[in-house]
């Protein structure tokens, strides 16, 4: 069990760096400067997210024989580690849109972060995860999210200033190296 949650805390901490949600993040908390209210609504949306995510790997994995999933699933992180290597865009995420006042800073940033995270490379990670730890899937879970809302939590208290000193092209190369290894190690089990 510890080894799912770390093992998914790291792997999506790490790809969550720089990612688009991780701009809406600071895109929220440069327009509302309400952290608490930004980073409840990013934990809500992202359990909420993360379950379903989990609950998809968890029954993948019931569907396959172990050897097919093992190979898809080092498939699948040798991809994440290729598209990590891929920079993100906020691709036209508006943060504001005039629904202050009806849906409240969480209502907003829960609704526009658990869309911005549906398909996005954490998503997939988690549905890869849990897929490779079946029967913790909740671990797997509480990893993810709790590295998603430790790489933002920063970004929402501290924004911009601490995203200029971060070096995106290295904390990139580190988590596609991440997966790779994951990866990597899934094929050499499988063989």
């Amino acid at each position: 069990m510890l080894e799912a949650l770390a093992v998914s805390a790291g792997a999506v901490a790490l790809g969550e760096i720089g990612d688009k949600t991780q701009l809406l993040a600071l895109m929220l908390a440069a327009r509302y400067r309400r952290p608490g209210a930004i980073l409840a609504g990013i934990t809500v949306a992202t359990i909420a997210n993360h379950l379903l995510a989990g609950a998809v790997g968890a029954w993948v994995a019931t569907l396959l024989a172990p050897t097919t999933l093992r190979w898809l699933l080092a498939g699948s992180f040798i991809a994440m580690a290729a598209w990590l290597l891929v920079p993100d865009r906020d691709d036209g995420l508006d943060a504001g849109s005039g629904r202050t006042a009806r849906f409240g800073v969480f209502g907003i940033t829960l609704v526009a972060f658990f869309l911005a995270e549906m398909g996005d490379k954490t998503q997939i990670a988690t549905v890869a995860l849990a897929a490779r730890f079946p029967a913790e899937w909740l671990a797997v879970i509480a990893g993810s999210t709790l590295g998603l809302v430790l790489v933002n939590a920063p970004v929402v208290v501290w924004g911009g200033a601490l995203l200029a000193r971060v070096p995106m092209k290295a904390v990139r190369l580190a988590a596609a190296a991440l997966f790779a290894a994951l990866g990597l190690a899934l094929l050499l089990t499988a063989a």
